[in-house]
């Protein structure tokens, strides 16, 4: 049966590579001569001990994770980090503060709930649109905090931070879900990372959680066990039964990534494809807008609108189903912002923005006939 040819620029769960779902696909009833599939298999037996330590020997290996850090694969995704962050680190010091930059929708919502086990300082100003990173000079840092938090990548608002924030002798602390593994990172200088896989390194069901060993140990009484970095680092992520599945399939995505040039070779695919995207909008007279400032704009989602600043939901809706008769799916902008969102996670190919593009332009013509820089 021929499958249907679809784009998918979903924000997660996202595209995966073609390779890895055939090779899933291929080994799902049989998987390495055993007569049982990776859904069946124990998660005590050797057979998934070689799986989860293939995964971590490949996460180590693409981002040149120091030894003095501990790489647990966890459940409960983002959201269940922004609780265990605060229960394993806000103790770290007496005050039991922890400052955190709030630039988005997912920044917001793990400050709110680290209010529950601490007291929480913002960092930046409140403001009615997120749309960008202020200058680190206006940041009022709390040099007393036990972490600094911020969220490397805003899948809802396309805000991607391009540097790393210099929080001098405090801990750093990343949400890192949408742009993990979509480049080189140096983890050295970070406290603690955590990704959900289901953007760019696999299937949702597993979140990565790389955390610092000295930072272990520090949990709150009030800690559940499921979220304790020290029991999951003892029991190498095997306290409980993990996702198993998710965790094979990253394992295959991790491969997929390695195989076709590591993190270095997503990064410049990530800037070619967004810039493809962005080239469309800003060459477009504002009949594409992104609202977004131009050194923040993200290279995984891209919001826009069209016809005005505050976009036109009838064009737009005009829009979403011209993509739709092309198999190019997943384009509507989360429904907290409204619009048109593009996600151009590491399975997105070149072909696949260059598609998009074309499409845009194409739009552009028809609906705004030679209105288009050259």
């Amino acid at each position: 049966m021929e499958t249907k040819k679809v784009l998918n620029f979903g924000s997660g769960p996202a595209k995966l590579p073609q390779a890895v779902l055939i090779q899933a696909q291929r080994e799902l009833l049989d998987y390495n001569g055993l007569g049982i599939s990776v859904l069946e298999m124990s998660h005590r037996s050797s057979d998934f001990s070689k799986i989860i330590n293939s995964a971590e020997t490949l996460l180590r290996e693409l981002l040149n994770i120091p030894e003095n850090y501990k790489v647990l694969f966890l459940q409960g995704g983002g959201t269940g980090q922004f609780s265990a962050v605060p229960l394993n680190l806000i103790g770290l010091k007496e005050d039991r503060c922890a400052d955190y930059i709030v630039t988005g929708t997912f920044s917001a919502k793990a400050a709110k709930e680290a209010e529950k086990y601490g007291r929480v300082n913002v960092v930046l100003p409140k403001v009615d649109r997120y749309t960008g990173i202020p200058n680190s000079s206006s940041w009022s840092l709390n040099p007393s905090a036990s972490y600094v938090y911020y969220c490397c990548n805003e899948t809802v608002h396309g805000i991607e931070f391009h540097f790393i924030p210099d929080t001098k002798d405090v801990i750093l602390v990343s949400d890192m879900s949408s742009n993990f593994l979509s480049r080189p990172v140096d983890v050295s200088k970070f406290g603690l990372i955590f990704a959900g896989a289901q953007k760019n390194v696999g299937c949702a069901g597993v979140t990565i959680v790389i955390v610092r060993e000295d930072l272990l140990g520090k949990a709150l009484k009030e800690c559940p066990v499921v979220l304790d970095y020290k029991v999951q680092a003892a029991n190498n992520s095997l306290h409980n039964t993990p996702p198993t599945y998710s965790i094979y399939i990253m394992k295959l995505v991790l491969e997929w990534i390695k195989n076709n040039g590591g993190t270095d070779t997503m990064s410049k695919l990530s800037k070619q494809k967004s810039s493809l995207i962005y080239d469309i909008i800003d060459n477009s007279n504002a009949f594409y807008s992104c609202l977004i400032d131009v050194k923040c704009r993200s290279h995984m989602n891209i919001p826009f609108r069209i016809g005005t600043s505050e976009g036109d939901e009838a064009l737009e809706k005009v829009f979403l189903e011209g993509a739709s008769k092309l198999g190019m799916m997943s384009l509507k902008g989360h429904r907290t912002v409204g619009g048109i969102r593009a996600s151009l996670y590491n399975a997105v190919s070149v072909e696949d923005a260059q598609a998009l593009a074309a499409y845009m332009k194409d739009f552009l013509n028809k609906h705004q006939p030679n209105k288009m820089d050259h």
